[in-house]
């Protein structure tokens, strides 16, 4: 199957768009599909590592299309318009279009698509309305406009895959027909509780204090500032890894934190597995891949009951969902797991056998059934398989949720949603 993909984010950017498109594209080439990438083009004289795959060493295609930095968040590239963009498709002559997150450059790949007269799936993987509301875009009708913007490219495709049931409900509630469920792997060999260092968790808490860490861009949406209670709680040590605009007003904010800044491959997967407790803030997140990364490390987590979180986190089973941006709550929970090492050391081992399963090819497969029943649609031929369940189970509502003392005999979340069984992959070196 010849497939184009197109992704507002692709490395050297590190974000989830960019982590499960590359993992995508390497699933294709593993099974002997004809993927080609199109992305917005890095800032000027960043490395574009190639990427190759397969027992043949298959070098992945990708275009790169004309960019600029988006206004006050430079690490993100906006696609300007061009004609490669059309070109590119054409060129491949792909059985389906995969839009990744579309929104600028998707939304042009979407009505490029129309044109050409080729099939679509479209994946939602960014909360762009809550994105909205955060950094305050046209004032109180920025959310409104973003729903109307993901609605009319989400419309145009055949399906519309959600990470989570969250996510799901959330396109559904707001006109998305078609939506089907495709959750995110994640490699259970690479992160591993065995990857724990003991040299390293002295360096960082000299003192023997409990480690508690957060992984991720340090950004408005992500809300790290609800850890100013984390960070001046006593016999606690916190961890900041990654990187951001919010990067300054962090440090200022956090000023007995330790910030690591970005880290990638082996050295990533030592310091998430010599964390004692991963705590989560972002309440836009419609995945969540740090906390399944943090589960599968063999680390309680403590997160957010909003989004993706409800699907990962087995409330007071795997870890603690709190009320969203809620400092008190974040800093409760934190403290309530800081004392009980049992506890935690329960809450990781159960995590971590959550998640073996969730390989990402097991969910690259799923993916491919999503494509295969997409083309035979197209062509009006019967389908290869069974579809999926279009409309997952109902989650918990938000609201309900209280700080984390008060909660200690109500299950909050449903069960994960893991990915089809699949043999455990390779370790890789990929940017996550």
């Amino acid at each position: 199957m010849r497939v184009a993909i197109v992704t507002e984010s692709f490395p050297p950017e590190v974000n989830g768009v960019a982590h499960s498109v590359l993992r995508t594209a390497e699933h294709l080439v593993r099974r002997g599909h004809q993927p080609l990438v199109i992305t917005p083009a890095p800032a000027r004289g960043s490395h574009c590592p190639a990427h190759s795959f397969g027992p043949d060493a298959t070098e992945l295609p990708v275009v790169r299309i004309p960019s600029i930095p988006l206004p006050g968040y430079p690490q993100v590239r906006v696609a300007l318009p061009s004609s490669r963009l059309g070109a590119a498709i054409a060129a491949h002559q792909p059985d389906i279009v995969h839009l990744a997150s579309p929104f600028i450059l998707g939304a042009r790949g979407a009505a490029e698509t129309r044109r050409l007269g080729l099939p679509s799936i479209a994946v939602y993987q960014t909360d762009l309305a809550g994105y909205a509301q955060a950094y305050r875009v046209g004032g109180g009708v920025g959310a409104a406009a973003a729903w109307h913007r993901i609605r009319s490219i989400h419309t145009s495709a055949a399906r519309t895959l959600a990470p989570s049931t969250p996510a799901a409900q959330d396109l559904t509630a707001h006109g998305v027909p078609r939506v089907h469920l495709w959750p995110r792997g994640v490699d259970s060999l690479r992160f591993h509780p065995r990857h724990r260092d003991q040299a390293l968790h002295r360096a960082l808490a000299p003192g023997g204090e409990v480690l508690v860490g957060y992984v991720g861009r340090l950004a408005p949406e992500k809300r790290v500032d609800l850890l100013a209670g984390v960070a001046a709680l006593p016999g606690v040590r916190l961890v900041i890894i990654g990187d951001g605009p919010s990067a300054g007003m962090l440090k200022e904010l956090l000023p007995g934190a330790v910030f690591l800044g970005r880290r990638t491959g082996e050295e990533l997967a030592r310091c998430y597995a010599t964390l004692d407790l991963f705590v989560h803030t972002g309440p836009l997140e419609t995945f969540c891949q740090t906390i399944q990364e943090a589960m599968a490390s063999g680390v309680p987590v403590v997160g957010p009951a909003a989004g993706g979180p409800l699907d990962l986190v087995g409330h007071r089973r795997t870890g603690l969902l709190v009320a969203p941006r809620d400092v008190r709550a974040v800093t409760e929970a934190v403290a309530e797991l800081a004392a009980d090492p049992a506890r935690r050391a329960a809450y990781g081992k159960a995590g971590r056998a959550d998640v073996r399963s969730r390989s990402w090819e097991g969910v690259g497969d799923l993916l491919l059934r999503h494509y295969a029943e997409v083309v035979a649609e197209h062509r009006g031929e019967p389908l290869p398989v069974a579809a999926p369940s279009v409309l997952p189970h109902p989650t918990v509502p938000a609201q309900q949720i209280v700080p984390a003392q008060k909660t200690a005999s109500r299950p909050v979340a449903p069960q994960p949603v893991a990915a089809p069984q699949q043999p455990a992959e390779k370790a890789e070196e990929q940017p996550v």
